[in-house]
């Protein structure tokens, strides 16, 4: 049978070339049976008239598709899906007696426990669709330095790195990333550590993970901060360990307030998550010497590190670790694009030695092509672009912002004499009898995305008026009116 020209359409949204696309939409009608074996494609002229492409193009695309037995080309005649061609499925339906008694099965009883609910809140996936986005942790894509990611990705695809792509290392790191990390990275923040002092992981959450998993049990005690990052709550929750809830101060987690039974300490002294205050030197050495009084583990987040802007960033808290109780870790997340997924673990060689094996039961590695592909990107000097370009528009965006909270009289909340420097949100405080959800909720039909505060605090003692300002995504010319509308929506809310 002849296909019709009028089978064929390409979706104006679809990424990837022209010719790719011709590709995908002719597989994906033989994969789905739509097309038989035997069926005549439209020539290339017609086929190229209908799409409104080159005839090279559509001509390259068949080409391809006839390398990969999905057409067969019999001179003058033309194209035709091949014989060879992958065989579609083919699924019978259930018969109704099994489709009236599918899953009927008792979750509740067979699951071990709930993983569902928390503290972490779901952001929205469509966060790109609102006009003013003051969200935090999402990448904006103009600033990403695309052509020389796509370069590095592809000489990751070489044949001289094809192993690294391919191979099965069990439970080892790409060698390329972990030298980088350890000769480039980790010195400036005065850190000295060898490659078997680090784990590559999928993002710092997932480092968060392992780290709760080796340390912590239903008999031991972990400090957090609060307000704190939600879902380290949430993993803390899962282990079940005790918990001790510590308020933080203008100057970040306060030592003398920690437990003497407390095994585990979490603490981000770089940007303190979400009120993004810097631990002064002064209070990161008093709670190392806690730490060390008590015998507890410290773990450092040192997320946003980068983004210190206005001010040279503090040294790392393991950089002034005498004894080897901290574990630091770090994310590519922020400064790349959260879709990487991509971090470390830092730590003494015994304690990563533990965290490579249990990582490698999970899930072996991260993608050896993603790892050899940020390491070209690193070592060819293209992260440090990224970072200096970055850190200039987010001060842009900074200025702007702090410009137009005050114009509208909203209250930043006051981080004392120590402040914060760069990052890419600030912690605000509503008036304090007004519950933010409701606010954040309202503005969402305005176009403007905000994010309450309430998550970030443990229950049940949740502060409502607090809520995060992201700006690493909204460009600075609509920030002004963004917080225009957020001023309307805080008096409306407040008469």
């Amino acid at each position: 049978m002849a296909l019709s020209v009028d089978t064929f359409f390409l979706n104006p949204e679809a990424q990837g070339t022209l010719q790719a696309q011709i590709q995908e939409l002719i597989a994906a009608g033989i994969l789905s049976g739509r097309f038989g074996v035997g069926d005549k494609l439209p020539s290339s002229r017609k086929l190229a008239k209908h799409l409104g492409v080159s005839r090279i193009t559509v001509t390259l695309a068949y080409t391809e598709l006839v390398a990969n037995d999905y057409l067969s080309a019999r001179g003058r005649s033309g194209y035709f899906v091949s014989d060879s061609a992958p065989v579609p499925p083919s699924y019978a339906p259930a018969p109704q007696h099994l489709r009236d008694s599918a899953d009927q099965l008792d979750w509740q009883r067979h699951l071990t426990r709930s993983f569902t609910g928390g503290d972490t809140p779901r952001k929205p996936q469509d966060w790109r669709s609102y006009r003013y986005p003051f969200i935090y942790g999402q990448a904006d894509e103009t600033l990403f330095d695309h052509a020389n990611w796509r370069l590095c990705a592809l000489r990751a695809l070489g044949q001289k790195d094809f192993a690294a792509m391919t191979g099965d290392y069990f439970d080892q790191d790409d060698p390329l990333l972990l030298e980088y990390i350890s000769r480039h990275t980790l010195p400036r923040r005065g850190i000295l550590a060898r490659p078997e002092e680090i784990l590559i992981t999928l993002g710092a959450q997932n480092a968060l993970w392992l780290t709760s998993e080796l340390l912590l049990n239903r008999n031991r005690k972990a400090a957090i901060e609060d307000p704190c990052y939600y879902t380290l709550r949430d993993q803390l929750a899962h282990r079940r360990c005790k918990l001790d809830i510590i308020p933080v101060d203008d100057a970040g987690l306060p030592p003398d307030q920690i437990g003497d039974d407390t095994d585990v300490i979490f603490t981000t002294p770089s940007h303190q998550s979400p009120t993004t205050v810097t631990m002064p030197m002064a209070r990161r050495k008093a709670l190392l010497a806690r730490a060390r009084d008590i015998g507890a583990v410290v773990v450092e987040d040192d997320y946003e590190f980068e983004m210190s802007f206005g001010a040279a960033p503090s040294p790392a808290l393991k950089s002034i670790d005498a004894d080897g109780r901290v574990i630091y870790l770090g994310s590519f997340s922020k400064s790349l694009f959260p879709g990487l997924r991509l971090g470390y673990l830092v730590g003494s060689e015994a304690f990563i030695r533990q965290a490579r094996a249990l990582r490698a039961n999970v899930l072996r590695h991260p993608p050896g092509h993603i790892q050899r592909t940020v390491a070209y990107f690193l070592s060819l000097g293209h992260y440090d672009a990224q970072i200096r370009r970055t850190a200039r528009v987010l001060q842009e965006r900074r200025e702007v912002l702090e410009d137009a909270i005050a114009k509208h009289g909203l209250t930043k909340v006051r981080l004392g004499k120590h402040g914060a420097s760069g990052g890419s949100s600030l912690w605000m405080e509503g008036p304090a009898h007004l519950d933010m959800g409701p606010v954040a909720r309202s503005l969402r039909s305005k176009g403007v995305f905000i994010e309450p505060g309430a998550p970030f605090f443990s229950a049940p003692h949740q502060p409502l008026h607090y809520y995060r300002l992201g700006y690493s995504s909204i460009p600075a010319s609509r920030i002004p009116a963004g917080i225009a509308l957020l001023a309307e929506a805080l008096r409306d809310a407040g008469d």
